[in-house]
């Protein structure tokens, strides 16, 4: 039988992932520069078995000075990373104490001491690491709302330090922490969806990830790799998000350009056609380097756990999404590059019958 938890048996920190996107691309070997040692590379070094030859995404990570705010009470603790990708992630980490699951609800929606809410420190934390490293943004973009995610990180469970144990005497409690909704209030196939994708890898650990939050488990190691692997997948999340409202927004005014232009208007053309090729050089560009920055996850367990934030997060539909609006961009440079080469030729056939009428007349003066 599980052992039942006290209130004060409960203990961990609650961490916000804050994912922005603030350029086409960031360099990191220019950025390392420009912070002047305030910043180290991060790798995951997990402690499993895993191939050796496998790519390590290395963030850069930057440590401000701990603010004077709190959540609830609590001392805060944050760092910035910084990714080649063109996103910087703000994580903040409140540590909690005591109290059953229920009394974690509260944490779903946090506000700082003065009141504000604690995507505006993120905020500012993000602003001041990008005033330190202008120099090494290329095209930065204006920055919109963070791709926020919340991830609950138990360390202390109570008497029972069989995770999975643990769980199944509190499902209806986890699903209704993550959910943000009282597990009395949830039905059987919402909690049953909610549990479906959960990783573990000895009875210690476990992982359970829904849309909006995350329940890890782990005393011993302290989720510090798998927390990473969720906020990658935040940032993909985030990546996929902001191409694909470019995408809506740029095809719009593409569209709109093309139906108001005017049989003359040649130069206007070239500059749809200039900036068609670009949108689709820099986007298929990042699109293929935001998929491939999982590729340092060579521990199976970690890939594994990945793979559930996908599915979770749909990455693969909102690949696909940008996927089917780039080859809108294609056909619309197709037939555009098309236009163009028409129009070419009917001046090209203009000016010819232009100088032959010419020409005639010329020898039909004399």
């Amino acid at each position: 039988m599980p052992t039942e938890p006290t209130a004060s048996d409960l203990r961990g920190e609650v961490v916000y992932l804050y994912a922005f996107d603030v350029a086409n691309e960031i360099r990191l070997d220019r950025a390392a520069e420009l912070l002047a040692g305030r910043s180290t590379p991060f790798a995951v070094r997990p402690d499993r078995p895993a191939p050796k030859t496998v790519p390590v995404s290395r963030p850069l990570v930057v440590e401000p000075p701990v603010p004077a705010a709190s959540v609830n009470g609590s001392a805060l603790r944050l760092h910035v990373r910084v990714f080649e990708v063109g996103v910087v992630s703000a994580t903040v980490r409140v540590p909690f104490a005591g109290g059953a699951l229920a009394a974690l609800a509260p944490f779903h929606t946090p506000t700082l001491n003065d009141g504000r809410p604690l995507d505006a420190l993120a905020r500012e934390q993000c602003d001041d690491v990008c005033r330190a490293i202008g120099a090494a943004l290329v095209r930065p973009v204006e920055r919109s709302e963070p791709e926020a995610y919340t991830v609950f990180a138990l360390a202390h469970l109570g008497g029972d330090r069989d995770a999975n144990r643990w769980l199944a005497g509190h499902e209806r409690e986890v699903a209704g922490l993550l959910t943000g909704t009282p597990g009395d209030r949830l039905s059987g196939a919402q909690v049953a969806d909610v549990l479906r994708l959960r990783r573990s890898f000895e009875n210690t650990d476990l992982v359970v990830i829904d849309w909006d939050a995350a329940l890890v488990v782990d005393p011993d190691r302290g989720a510090e790799d798998v927390l990473f692997v969720i906020e990658l997948a935040n940032l993909q999340l985030e990546e996929f998000r902001w191409m694909d409202r470019q995408l809506d927004r740029y095809l719009d005014r593409a569209y709109d350009d093309l139906a108001r232009r005017q049989w003359w208007s040649f130069g206007a053309m070239g500059r749809i056609l200039r900036s068609l090729r670009q949108l689709r050089v820099d986007l298929t560009k990042l699109a293929d380097e935001v998929a491939h920055i999982t590729k340092f996850v060579g521990d199976w367990h970690l890939a594994r756990v990945y793979l559930l934030a996908r599915e979770r997060f749909h990455l693969d539909r909102w690949r696909e999404s940008v996927e089917q609006r780039l080859a809108e961009v294609d056909r619309l440079y197709t037939l555009t590059r098309g236009d163009v080469y028409e129009r070419r030729m009917l001046w090209l056939e203009i000016v010819v019958v232009v100088f032959f009428a010419v020409d005639l007349f010329l020898l039909l003066s004399k």
